[in-house]
């Protein structure tokens, strides 16, 4: 009986865990060009090919700056072993003041950082391989 009890218990402990980690907000990735650290603006928005979504863009600000980073999901990278490349850049109403590319198959591009804090801005992303291409904004941050 304290056998079948101690089991029951130890698995709600494990079913508690796994909601709390899902219900937590993920932490911030790392910034290579920002070594104090960045935090997320607005949302996230979601690069898809067909109803697949295959990589994320986020905004961030930091070391008085505006990033954008699109990051490019396992499953499209798994899957498409021929050429793609992902971009993210920091969009104003003036246009792209901030764009950088990675290289074939980099499954994170960081922006160059953009001395936006002062205006409106969105991160874009974009991603482009052999047989198509998607891209995706954020909401806007003012």
């Amino acid at each position: 009986m304290f056998t079948r009890i101690a089991g029951t218990v130890g698995t709600a402990a494990l079913v508690m865990g796994a909601l709390l980690g899902i219900a937590s907000p993920a932490n911030a990735e790392t910034n290579p060009a920002c070594s104090s650290g960045v935090t997320q603006i607005g949302t996230t928005a979601y690069i898809k090919s067909g109803g697949t979504t295959i990589a994320s863009v986020k905004q961030f600000k930091g070391c008085n700056k505006n990033w954008s980073y699109t990051y490019v999901w396992e499953g499209f990278r798994s899957s498409h072993s021929g050429t793609w490349w992902a971009c993210s850049g920091v969009s104003t109403s003036s246009g792209l003041e901030d764009y950088k590319c990675g290289g074939n198959h980099q499954k994170e591009v960081w922006s160059s950082g953009a001395n936006t804090l002062t205006v409106c801005t969105k991160a874009y992303g974009q991603l482009e391989w052999s047989s198509g291409e998607g891209s995706a904004a954020t909401s806007q941050r003012c």
